[in-house]
């Protein structure tokens, strides 16, 4: 499939939209995981549909809401629109609970358009192997970076393997399936942090800077 200039337009507003932002704990542009997101789509499959929205799924989340909805879905129609819609945890500032946050998205991924099926297992799978490779360089300090903590974000990931089982391309599904599962027993491994120590959903803490990794 050649992309068209929508995949080009789409690409100059994700960049534009998420210029200043870094990957959390991190001076990784955010437009890398942006990319990476649509690269993981199209080797699996992605319309130009899904690879458009895929580049643009954290812009309603986390630049501007339904503002930014509406924006989408004048430029590039209800089909992306409806994707990023679905592939998006909140469209207020402030953002709902974290744990009560999580537990809708997944609850809706089963109601949700099939196309945005693609994009969300792409988005995680992308998210899980870059909190994998960061567990290896830093181990459990990594749980401070997330609201839910190092329990609340692996009960996520779990969940989100078990809500995307069959709804996705096989290799996609088994890929996930297999980092998600490497990060639960590394860290099951690990030896239980001092007393005290933030390890609950909705425990902040640690180092933060740019959007979160959802």
């Amino acid at each position: 499939m050649a992309l068209s200039h929508r995949f080009d337009e789409a690409l100059v507003l994700a960049a534009a939209l998420h210029r200043d932002q870094l990957r959390k704990g991190s001076q990784i542009p955010y437009l890398a995981h942006l990319l990476g997101v649509a690269a993981i789509a199209l080797e699996h499959g992605a319309s130009e549909d899904q690879a458009v929205a895929a580049l643009l799924h954290d812009a309603v989340e986390d630049q501007g809401g339904l503002p930014t909805l509406a924006v989408i879905r004048n430029r590039f129609g209800d089909a992306v629109a409806e994707i990023v819609k679905s592939c998006s945890d909140a469209d207020t500032i402030p953002k709902p609970p974290w744990r009560a946050r999580k537990e809708a998205y997944v609850a809706q991924l089963a109601e949700a358009p099939e196309a945005a099926w693609l994009v969300s297992a792409a988005d995680k799978l992308h998210n899980a192997r870059a909190i994998l490779a960061d567990y290896r360089q830093i181990g459990e300090l990594v749980w401070g970076r997330f609201a839910g903590g190092k329990q609340g974000t692996l009960w996520y990931y779990q969940s989100l393997v078990q809500a995307l089982l069959g709804r996705v391309p096989a290799g996609l599904h088994q890929e996930l399936a297999r980092v998600v599962g490497e990060l639960v027993g590394l860290a099951e491994a690990a030896p239980a942090p001092p007393t005290g120590a933030h390890d609950r959903p909705g425990a902040g803490g640690g180092i933060s800077r740019g959007p979160s990794i959802s």
